[in-house]
């Protein structure tokens, strides 16, 4: 093999091995996006080769650069066959190749991803009758629980007027708009996006219900979400506009409703869960929240107890099919305090998931919600037939 054949097989071999190097916003490969502008390989010594990469990012600054990068320099100095050391030019693609990146992206998702009969993601709306049993605290936890367990994990702030997502996730960034296409925040694995991101902690959100159907509509199909595992819908409380324009946009969505132990907490739950009659969702299941707080070893009812079991059994026997209870979940300060500081409190500080009982219930949520039962296949093709 002649010493030219040679460069041109190692630049061949180096893009292969760019191939396998995924963009993290897109979820696809940087060789397939475009952004491998030219590799030029030069031989500097005894099977010794430079590598000079031309690297163009979606964005100029992408604050992913760095990772991207050192992903580059990590797959060219995989080749087996040779040392070579990578030299890498970072730049930004051109308006026009941006323009058709985006163009083709948008081609292929084709508006709203989420509602394909193909789609492999399962979608699980956070339902509460009313504001305060933690709808927002469980829905974070959860998206981090799904995360750490391995799963491509997406969560929508649906909750409009009360979004708390970002506050919980410790995100202050807003999406990376690529040409009218937004890229999600990436906080703790989970991808997110939130009204709240955009209008600030401090405004209030004075909207009618079209233009709440229409935010709903932009975070589905004006956001390249990829195609994730799971997708957390934290839900406005009550049974407005949101909830019923999250069942004509997602006739796939699981309704698992929150509740807290008392009559009052569990009577209007219930009321979130007969959505199912008027729309085609599933309820998947109750979780009771505040169930009790543990005191020296001592579980101490503070709200009175049942409410999760009387929501479960009430929609059980409306909607004909199990509505199981499943998780009681503590009354915990820490769950509050570590949450309101940025790091949703299921997860440990380097983003574990906590090996303790709270970590635990939490995992075994996920795996429960994870599994299809028949009766829920069976329930939720009849109501879209």
């Amino acid at each position: 093999m002649t010493n030219q054949n040679r460069i041109e097989r190692i630049a061949t071999m180096v893009r292969d091995r760019l191939s396998h190097v995924i963009d993290p916003e897109l979820g696809r490969s940087i060789t397939d996006l475009g952004m491998i502008a030219g590799i030029d390989v030069h031989e500097v010594g005894d099977n010794r080769y430079d590598v000079n990469i031309d690297v163009e990012l979606t964005v100029p600054g992408c604050p992913l650069s760095e990772q991207i990068s050192q992903q580059i320099e990590d797959a060219v100095h995989s080749y087996p066959d040779a040392e070579l050391n990578a030299h890498l030019v970072v730049g930004a693609m051109d308006e026009e190749k941006l323009k058709s990146l985006v163009n083709g992206l948008k081609a292929a998702r084709r508006e709203n991803p989420f509602n394909k009969p193909d789609t492999k993601t399962r979608v699980f709306a956070i339902a509460s009758g009313k504001g305060g049993v933690g709808k927002s605290s469980i829905s974070a936890n959860l998206a981090a629980t799904f995360a750490a367990l391995g799963y491509d994990t997406a969560a929508i702030d649906a909750d409009i007027y009360g979004f708390s997502l970002p506050r919980l996730f410790g995100t202050h960034s807003q999406p990376t708009n690529l040409n009218g296409m937004l890229m999600p925040v990436t906080a703790w694995g989970v991808k997110l996006m939130s009204i709240g991101m955009f209008a600030g902690s401090d405004r209030a959100i004075l909207w009618r219900g079209p233009r709440l159907q229409r935010s709903l509509e932009q975070f589905l199909a004006d956001v390249w979400w990829g195609e994730p595992d799971v997708l957390i819908l934290d839900l406005a409380p009550g049974t407005g506009d949101m909830a019923i324009s999250v069942a004509q946009a997602l006739p796939n969505a699981e309704l698992v409703v929150v509740t807290t132990p008392q009559p009052s907490a569990s009577d209007i739950a219930v009321r979130s869960g007969l959505v199912a009659l008027q729309v085609p969702m599933h309820v998947r299941g109750v979780i009771e929240n505040m169930s009790y707080f543990d005191h020296a070893g001592e579980r101490l009812a503070l709200f009175g107890a049942g409410g999760g079991e009387r929501v479960s059994a009430q929609l059980t026997r409306a909607l004909g099919y199990d509505v199981p209870l499943l998780a009681q979940l503590p009354l915990d300060p820490e769950v509050r305090e570590t949450g309101e500081g940025g790091r949703p409190a299921v997860l440990n500080a380097d983003g574990s998931l906590r090996d303790d009982a709270f970590g635990r219930t939490f995992a075994d949520l996920a795996r429960t919600l994870m599994r299809r039962d028949q009766a829920a296949a069976t329930n939720g093709s009849t109501m879209r037939a």
